[in-house]
């Protein structure tokens, strides 16, 4: 997995694509990148809808083509590694604006799971709150603790505009 928020494009290539000895100042040797070491496995992108149109056209091109440039190489690489990706950006409202490349949304598009915010389904919260308190009783080495309906009932009349993230914090 690799969290694109906040990249620029030359990391975004960098990380994904890799670069040969020379590429800028400071690259003394090569590096692959994310696609190559994914290679016949899957590469998760997070938060791919904050990807700019540079990043966009690079990444279609390996969806496409199955190839790649790393950074400073004239002869593309190859890789069969899987694109996979989540935003919580509103892809078709980018693309329709012109903000998300049509053809990549398309591309991305062929297997999509579109998941409702925590506040549309409130039926979750008792699963992941016990998901939850299991994973932060491991991290904090203690005894999973009891948490009853009655601690948890309020959260039901919570917006959760930070959707599953704000209610694991």
């Amino acid at each position: 997995p690799v969290n694109l928020a906040g990249l620029d494009d030359n990391m975004v290539s960098d990380t994904l694509f890799g670069h040969r000895s020379g590429a800028f100042t400071g690259a003394m040797g090569s590096r692959g990148g994310l696609v190559e070491s994914a290679a016949e496995g899957t590469l998760f992108l997070d938060e791919i809808g904050d990807l700019s149109h540079n990043a966009q056209v690079k990444l279609l091109r390996f969806i496409q083509e199955r190839e790649f440039y790393p950074l400073g190489s004239d002869s593309p690489s190859h890789s069969d590694a899987r694109i996979g990706g989540a935003t919580n950006a509103d892809l078709e409202h980018k693309r329709d604006k012109g903000e998300f490349r049509k053809d990549l949304f398309y591309r991305l598009s062929t297997h999509r799971v579109e998941l409702p915010p925590l506040r549309e389904r409130l039926d979750d919260l008792p699963l992941l709150i016990d998901v939850f308190a299991k994973q932060a009783a491991v991290d904090m080495g203690v005894e999973t603790p009891e948490v009853s309906q009655v601690d948890w009932m309020p959260l039901f009349s919570h917006p959760f505009d930070g959707n599953v993230r704000e209610l694991k914090a």
